[in-house]
């Protein structure tokens, strides 16, 4: 990878050991395809979605990759009495990432961030490196300290 996303520089920077996986790549996949793409075991492939609750603040929730965010659960990790999600054209704009590229770490701001529980029963997870085509392999508790984030129960 010629340049660093800046979620690869914060994980360097917080000295956390990952191994990142590349992957051709155009356009957004979803997660299964990316899964495949990089011999993972789509249980482990998560994804990062961002929403918004009726205060106006924006939440990120990192869910594995082939369940459903359930949005009263979300709510309730967060103290909302909703949230929703954020619409695609805005991605770039509250995170700093685009669509298919967006990680967990590094956005503009440090929203909160909640993991659903799933990533606790694996050693390593995938998450987008920050760019499309790249995928982070590290600890999902390293992942979760790094952020200041918390595991909830949130697919459906």
């Amino acid at each position: 990878m010629s340049a660093k996303t800046n979620a690869i520089r914060i994980v360097e920077t917080a000295k956390i050991d990952y191994v990142l996986h590349s992957y051709p790549c155009k356009e957004a996949l979803d997660a299964v395809t990316v899964a495949g793409k990089i011999g993972a075991d789509i249980e482990r492939v998560f994804k990062t979605l961002v929403t918004q609750g009726k205060g106006g603040d924006y939440y990120v929730f990192v869910v594995p990759g082939k369940e459903e965010l359930d949005l009263k659960k979300a709510a309730a990790a967060v103290g909302e009495k909703s949230v929703s999600m954020i619409h695609v054209k805005d991605i770039n704009k509250i995170t700093g990432y685009i669509r298919g590229g967006c990680s967990p770490v590094g956005m503009k701001k440090n929203y909160v961030t909640v993991f659903d529980s799933s990533a606790e029963k694996f050693e390593k997870i995938y998450v987008s490196a920050g760019k499309l085509g790249f995928q982070m392999e590290l600890s999902p508790y390293d992942l979760c300290s790094l952020v200041n984030g918390k595991f909830c129960e949130i697919t459906l």
